[in-house]
């Protein structure tokens, strides 16, 4: 996933990654969260986990694509920025220790589309988020995938790209196909073609608080997209806050893992 997509990421990209990172740090201040070690779950090209370490973060960025580790590592690089970045994935990963804050921008959550995948990687959250740390994620809704996303084709036009992203939805298997073909002009002004093909998973509100419960977590607050107000019929993306507990006597659950 995303093999063929890294090298074009971010000119299709059109994302506030510096909107995401105030929406962050006011959550941070609401949960009264102070963490100076945060992990970017499925963190592609490094612009949100750049973000952050501009910010003062101490950052960790986790990825299962190598091709876009690559390039996150050399923006890293161009910017003075000493980033771990880690070839893993979001349901398997391991630490060396534990973090204070763990974020997952842009659907990545969306992604784990099998069956026990999403309970996976909430428990390898369980192992490595302090006591008391948050988890802060943001999923497409099946609102979105039902009434924007399925039948639809978009076009993305730029100098030297031209990408048609063709969009299916199944309702009954919870899916959403995504089939890319992307026109990439080399140095003799001839389109070479490269295709890929995504999926995403549509989870509801409900199946996403019930599994965090499951978890041993809690689902501390559910928002509209970089708001504090509560979801709407039509919300197209939400934010989940998820913190792990600390002990019901008010101190750790356990220690830190090192």
């Amino acid at each position: 996933m995303y093999d063929v997509l890294a090298e074009v990421y971010d000119q299709l990209q059109d994302v506030d990654y510096e909107a995401f990172a105030d929406y962050y740090e006011a959550i941070f201040q609401k949960f009264n969260c102070q963490p100076s070690l945060v992990l970017d779950l499925g963190c592609g090209t490094g612009n949100m986990t750049l973000a952050m370490a501009r910010r003062g973060y101490e950052m960790i960025g986790l990825d299962c694509s190598v091709e876009m580790l690559e390039i996150a590592a050399q923006k890293a690089r161009d910017q003075q920025k000493e980033i771990l970045f880690l070839n893993q994935d979001m349901t398997t990963f391991e630490l060396y220790g534990t973090v204070g804050a763990m974020i997952c921008a842009l659907d990545g959550v969306n992604y784990l589309t099998g069956d026990g995948q999403l309970e996976e990687m909430l428990q390898r959250l369980h192992c490595f988020l302090d006591p008391g740390g948050l988890l802060i994620f943001d999923v497409n809704t099946p609102y979105k995938f039902q009434k924007v996303l399925d039948g639809q084709t978009f076009l993305y036009d730029q100098d030297d790209i031209y990408c048609v992203w063709n969009n299916e939805y199944d309702a009954e298997e919870q899916i959403c196909y995504f089939d890319l073909n992307i026109f990439l002009r080399d140095a003799d002004g001839m389109y070479i073609r490269r295709d890929e093909f995504q999926e995403e998973r549509a989870y509801s509100a409900l199946e996403l608080q019930e599994c965090i419960e499951r978890c041993g977590l809690e689902c501390a607050g559910i928002f509209d997209h970089l708001s504090f107000l509560p979801p709407k019929t039509e919300s197209e993306r939400l934010f989940f806050v998820v913190r792990r507990p600390l002990s019901a006597a008010g101190g750790y659950a356990d220690e830190k893992i090192f």
